[in-house]
């Protein structure tokens, strides 16, 4: 006999089990995703712990706060003429030396061999000129003597030829000696005349002998004039009045021919080195406006120089000082303000703060006007200067925005206090 078999309650009701597990299981997922983006979208802060700034309406200036290293504004450094050994050293770095003071002394072997040599190139170079003078002095004077000797016996032969002409008219004397006359008075002329000639010869090429003699001789003593010199320049003096404020010598030590012993400051003329990222390098222009802050006051200078080569993202601009500045020394680092130009008298104002490095500029968190949260908005900024962004667009003036430093928030949109 067949036993009916009942449905058990689980069976009877499986499916909406079934279902009403699943609904709690969707209810609880959504529950905590809702839950999660809660957590994210906004966070719980300490007003306390913020800096609240306001965004105001005014002048905003274009100035770039940076930090310029005070520097010689002339320096006349010292080189070694002539290389040697340091023998004595006479100031110490740091003094104030006046113009021609001895600074240090060296010793040179072999330029007081070279000197001496030159000495003696000189010296032979003039005895010889001297002897070569004497020479033609002589030669000169044995032509002027054979000329005497010449004209002598020219005269005697013209007194005998006149006296012999009328006796050999009268047969008293031979016709051949009245031709042999004549014949010894014609030689003697024509050697008046090569003597003469050779004469003119010698003292043409004496000329040009003894000049090229004393050429030779005077660049001898002009090279010996320089040995000289560069013997003098073992004693190093100073160019000009000023500070020493390098000196590296010591003693014993060996300097080569042009080395750096050192450099003297001229005094009371300074001028600054300041360092500017190359994002200003097509904006600083030469006679720029400065503003120099120093412990008297604040002085207005220009920009004298500007160094377009970019050395680690940076380039370098000069500022000369004026001369009557005081209480200023090699080295120090001061406060200035470069004028870029372009001021606004109505711009909107808002305070640099460390959001900056978090957000960029891009965005910031506003207040409500409750002052319970403050929502995240996207803005626009222009430039800056030591206090100011000017804010291009995003804001308006009476907006409270937070400036301190987003690292904590975890780029919430929304902070609740």
């Amino acid at each position: 006999m067949d036993k009916k078999i009942e449905k058990t309650f689980l069976q009877t009701h499986r499916k909406r089990l079934l279902l009403g597990v699943c609904l709690i299981a969707l209810a609880g997922v959504a529950y905590g995703y809702s839950q999660s983006t809660h957590s994210v979208r906004s966070q719980s802060v300490n007003l306390n712990s913020v800096t609240i700034s306001p965004v105001i309406e005014g002048e905003f200036v274009d100035a770039l706060a940076l930090r310029g290293q005070v520097v010689p504004k002339t320096s006349i450094y010292l080189d070694t003429i002539a290389g040697g050994r340091v023998e004595e050293r006479l100031v110490e770095q740091g003094s104030f030396v006046t113009e021609g003071q001895p600074l240090v002394r060296l010793s040179n072997t072999g330029l007081q061999l070279d000197v001496m040599s030159r000495e003696a190139q000189v010296t032979e170079q003039l005895n010889f000129l001297r002897n070569t003078q004497m020479t033609m002095a002589t030669s000169r004077l044995n032509l002027r003597r054979d000329l005497l000797e010449i004209d002598l016996q020219i005269n005697h032969l013209e007194r005998r030829l006149k006296q012999t002409t009328p006796l050999v008219e009268k047969g008293v004397v031979a016709q051949e000696r009245r031709d042999e006359l004549e014949q010894d008075l014609t030689y003697y002329r024509a050697r008046k005349e090569l003597t003469l000639e050779r004469q003119q010869q010698e003292n043409s090429i004496r000329e040009v002998q003894v000049a090229q003699l004393e050429d030779s001789a005077k660049m001898l003593q002009k090279n010996l004039q320089f040995a000289r010199e560069n013997l003098d320049n073992l004693l190093i003096t100073a160019p000009v009045t000023g500070y020493l404020s390098e000196f590296n010598v010591e003693i014993g030590e060996s300097k080569q021919r042009g080395a750096r012993l050192g450099q003297i400051d001229m005094p009371d003329q300074y001028k600054l080195v300041v360092q500017l990222d190359e994002f200003y390098l097509n904006q600083v222009q030469l006679d720029m406006p400065v503003r120099v802050a120093l412990e008297s006051g604040e002085i207005k200078a220009a920009v004298s120089k500007i160094d377009s080569r970019v050395r680690a993202s940076q380039f370098q601009i000069e500022v000369n000082l004026p001369s009557d500045v005081s209480s200023i020394k090699r080295g120090q680092s001061i406060e200035i303000e470069l004028m870029l130009g372009g001021n606004r008298n109505a711009a909107l104002l808002l305070e640099r703060g460390g959001f900056f490095t978090s957000s960029g500029g891009n965005w910031v968190y506003v207040m409500t006007e409750n002052g319970s949260a403050a929502e995240r908005r996207e803005i626009r900024l222009g430039k800056k200067n030591q206090k100011y962004y000017q804010v291009l667009s995003g804001l308006t003036a009476g907006d409270h925005v937070i400036t301190s430093n987003y690292s904590q928030f975890d780029k919430a949109h929304k902070l609740v206090f």
